[in-house]
């Protein structure tokens, strides 16, 4: 079975569209759901190759599929994600997701490749025409994403350059750099001017009035980081198309969801940006994202148009999005608008099956044996300082914009140490690129550890090792854990490994199967909780903690880093 329906003969789409020969496959039996006029019509849908080509009328088919009165959809397209964050490799989230009706995904590879720069893009460009689902991929504009991290690679426009007309690639992604763009930074006016009349998609929390505007007249055209419906209508009234995100940790769904009606749903669409296997398991991705979006009082109408024929306008993919002749034949088959739960899906004009899955011709993963950390003992998370005043991460939760806190923590014998009673956790993030061995500490509140440790390299964008904990020498054993594993997830308690999950490629990505992944995220959840961690998501939580273009207080190897002055706190 080919993983992807071959692009039929001009002359064989007409005559099959006409009805004078038979259509290779027909969907009788069920619903459209007409995103333009927002009624139901029942229909038979006729597919030749990988393209739609009747709708509205009855067909014969070569096969014939009776959907059973089912309601038809366009597949839906998450237009901003790291599948890395999904912690599986491309091939395991096509298997993951495309079987709820995902058929398209806008990825930004930006997590493998701060580990292993080119190398990292070039592998989700192969891996992207090889999977069920539509794969497109942009090109990581902030690698790193600012001058206060060390990570694996660096990129430049020249570097980017001769990857722009790629097949599978879609723009330039995300422009953290935000700071950057407003002063003029050169390395980001190189990238900028190299992509003018291209997609250029935004980054820029809290960034409003004239700010704003400049950062859009660069050409920055989509946005993800709105948090609230004031922030979100500026945006879209300055001609941004907002992208409302709903992932494991950044929660917005609730927020926007006031703004998401039948007259602004042309110029808004979803997305999940990181979500893991556990999430999408026991609540789901964009299916998700649609039944919660009606639950709050959201058109279906608007939901459905934002999760398909919005998302294609936005990023120019105008061969989908909806389910009419010359479309792509991406068909998410449901039992209700409310309920958005998929019986079957066509990828391309494939039906998304085990069978098809198999059929793919999968690659070797690149960046193994990244983790180039050097040991670490308890003393090297002492914290110093005279000043009794101390900056601390204030975690949000379900949010990754953090609070710059201070809070009196004088030092003992020259070290300020975790205060587990007031939820003051020692917080450090060790280079494991094999650059310049940085160690830096500080405090985070929010955890609510009381003992041990859990570690992590997914760290977002440098993906250095982050590690909280309460004690010394638990923190050592999971951060040195961490480089025998070649990364991943570990949590320990009084000098014992509790879980752990390796993600041996570039730290971020298991080889396993996502249902694998799944449960060793339950394990690993568990022991979290057990060592007190009252957050959902502790690890994704943690990682965003040492990303420093997100307000307010970060923390990478460089330091504690005051965001909203963009310096490190000396």
């Amino acid at each position: 079975m080919p993983q992807i329906a071959p692009k039929a003969p001009l002359s064989e789409r007409i005559a099959q569209g006409r009805g004078v020969v038979p259509a290779d496959l027909v969907l009788r039996g069920g619903r459209v759901f007409d995103l333009v006029t927002g009624d139901l019509v029942p229909t038979d849908v006729a597919i030749c190759g990988d393209t739609i080509v009747g709708v509205f009328g009855s067909y014969e088919g070569r096969r014939v599929v009776d959907v059973g009165g089912a309601i038809l959809v366009p597949g839906f397209i998450d237009t901003h994600l790291h599948i890395e964050s999904s912690l599986v490799t491309p091939f395991e989230f096509d298997r993951c997701v495309t079987p709820r009706g995902v058929t398209t995904a806008i990825c930004d590879p930006h997590e493998i490749a701060n580990v292993c720069g080119v190398e990292g893009i070039t592998y989700f460009l192969e891996a992207s025409s090889r999977t069920l689902m539509d794969i497109r991929v942009q090109l990581s504009s902030c690698v790193p994403s600012t001058h206060m991290e060390t990570a694996g690679a660096r990129l430049e426009a020249a570097d980017l350059i001769p990857l722009m007309d790629h097949p599978r690639g879609i723009g330039l992604a995300e422009f953290m750099n935000f700071p950057g763009v407003l002063m003029q930074d050169g390395a980001c006016m190189a990238k900028l001017e190299a992509w003018q009349g291209r997609h250029i998609d935004g980054h820029a929390p809290l960034l409003r009035g004239n700010d704003l505007n400049g950062y859009i007249a660069a050409g920055i055209r989509t946005e993800h980081e709105a948090t609230t419906a004031d922030e979100a209508l500026e945006k879209l009234r300055k001609g941004m198309r907002v992208l409302i995100r709903e992932g494991s940790v950044s929660k917005d769904l609730h927020a926007l969801a006031p703004l998401l009606t039948e007259r602004h749903s042309p110029y808004l669409c979803l997305c999940t940006d990181d979500r893991n296997p556990l999430d999408i398991a026991e609540h789901g991705h964009l299916d998700h994202m649609i039944r919660t979006a009606i639950a709050l009082g959201a058109s279906p109408l608007a939901v459905y148009r934002a999760a398909s024929l919005s998302a294609a306008e936005a990023f120019g993919l105008k061969d989908r999005g909806l389910i009419a002749p010359g479309k792509r034949a991406d068909i998410a088959v449901i039992d209700s608008l409310e309920g958005c739960h998929a019986a079957r899906v066509f990828a391309g004009g494939v039906e998304v099956t085990e069978a098809a899955f198999a059929a793919r011709a999968v690659i070797p993963p690149v960046a193994r044996q990244s983790v180039k950390a050097r040991r670490v003992a308890a003393q090297d998370f002492r914290c110093g300082g005279n000043r009794v005043e101390t900056p601390v991460i204030g975690i949000l939760p379900g949010k990754i914009i953090t609070e710059h806190l201070t809070h009196d923590i004088a030092p003992t014998d020259g070290d300020k140490r975790p205060d587990p009673q007031r939820d003051l956790i020692r917080i450090a993030v060790i280079e494991r690129h094999g650059v310049n061995g940085n160690i830096a500490t500080g405090f985070v509140q929010g955890f609510g550890l009381k003992r041990g440790a859990i570690a992590s390299t997914v760290c977002h964008d440098h993906h250095n090792i982050a590690v909280v904990g309460v004690d010394y020498a638990d923190m050592a054993l999971a951060a040195n854990r961490l480089g025998e594993i070649e990364g991943g997830f570990v949590v320990v308690e009084a000098g014992r490994l509790l879980a752990e999950l390796p993600l041996p490629v570039a730290g971020l990505m298991s080889l396993a199967p996502f249902e694998t992944v799944r449960e060793a995220l339950v394990a690993l959840r568990g022991a979290a909780a057990g060592l007190g961690v009252v957050l959902e998501e502790p690890f994704l939580q943690l990682a965003f903690l040492a990303l420093p273009v997100i307000p307010h207080l970060k923390i990478t190897d460089h330091g504690m880093v005051d965001v909203d002055r963009f310096e490190i706190i000396p």
